[in-house]
């Protein structure tokens, strides 16, 4: 019986379907890792097992991928297949498939809940009360101001959407949508710098450069507007943390809101847990049961299509 290994402790946390797929089917589903990711020594361990692999977060290398002779397929229980290394598997002829779409509204709301609460100081006045004081924290209203989204696909347009609502006027840059794709969304189509400089607040919505050149390095940070807001529910590797950090505490840029970083979980000497006007949450954007359900369906279907010969319905790259 073929063995599928899952190392991502969230695939079908709140929907049982996903796992009955893959019961149904025959195909001997195991989750070794409890309720976090496996060390990478146990994943080259379970993965000389596997007959597919379901994964996270985990860096699916080519080390790990020669470590599995019987891999058939490998499935991000994701949107973004920036941790899988592709190119490898395509050379041993092992699909990669994913779930594209799954958790877009569940992430354009919680960042659309990241840019409220970090322009109106929602966490902070939470920590102060319950701390017993009782602050009065100023912030800025939404309407009349301008958001700046990198990455116009699914997620960014969605967002745009709740923005347009809140009365907020809208750039996009995305170098693989069309202009009037852009504009019938309600967007402005911009160059990249441009929407840095004229934004009041930027939500990062696209994959990380594979060079690992964070998009927002030091210099385009420190273009962006004074006082501007910075929200990353998307990768960590897009923006400079360090960089970030230095330039809300300078004042230079007014709030910071990150789902996502370069390392995770977050060193406990990252600089931005020392940053004035950060709000930090742990990659946790797609968490809800409706994205859960939909995307360990997803792909729990194509590992099974897969494994039984046949094309998977959603193929990356």
């Amino acid at each position: 019986m073929p063995t599928t290994i899952v190392t991502t402790p969230t695939f079908a946390r709140y929907a049982s379907r996903p796992w009955d797929i893959l019961e149904e089917a025959g195909v001997g589903p195991l989750r070794p890792g409890g309720n976090a990711a496996l060390p990478t020594e146990e994943l080259l361990t379970y993965a000389a097992q596997a007959d597919a692999l379901i994964v996270g977060m985990d860096a699916i290398t080519a080390e790990v991928i020669d470590a599995a002779p019987r891999l058939k397929v490998i499935a991000k229980h994701g949107v973004g297949v920036d941790t899988i290394d592709v190119s490898a598997a395509r050379a041993r002829r092992i699909p990669v498939v994913y779930a594209p779409g799954s958790n877009s509204r569940a992430v354009a709301e919680y960042t659309f809940g990241l840019l409220l609460s970090a322009t109106r100081s929602l966490t902070a006045s939470h920590t102060a009360v319950t701390a017993g004081g009782w602050p009065k924290l100023f912030g800025p209203e939404l309407h009349g101001r301008t958001l700046g989204i990198v990455g116009f696909g699914r997620i960014g347009r969605l967002l745009a959407g709740y923005a347009r609502a809140f009365g907020m006027e809208l750039l996009a840059h995305d170098p693989y949508v069309l202009d009037d794709d852009v504009r019938a969304h309600g967007a402005e189509p911009v160059a990249l710098d441009a929407l840095l400089s004229r934004s009041d607040a930027v939500s990062l919505h696209t994959p990380p450069d594979p060079s690992g050149t964070p998009l927002l390095g030091r210099a385009r940070l420190a273009a962006m507007k004074p006082g501007a807001v910075l929200v990353n529910a998307a990768r960590g590797g897009l923006v400079d943390e360090g960089a970030l950090a230095a330039l809300l505490g300078s004042g230079h840029l007014g709030a910071a809101a990150l789902d996502a970083f370069s390392i995770e979980p977050l060193p406990a000497d990252h600089p931005l847990r020392q940053a004035p006007r950060a709000l930090l949450t742990s990659h946790m954007a797609a968490c809800t049961p409706e994205a859960n359900q939909a995307m360990g369906e997803m792909v729990a279907e194509d590992v099974v299509r897969v494994l039984a010969g046949k094309e998977p319905h959603h193929r990356a790259g």
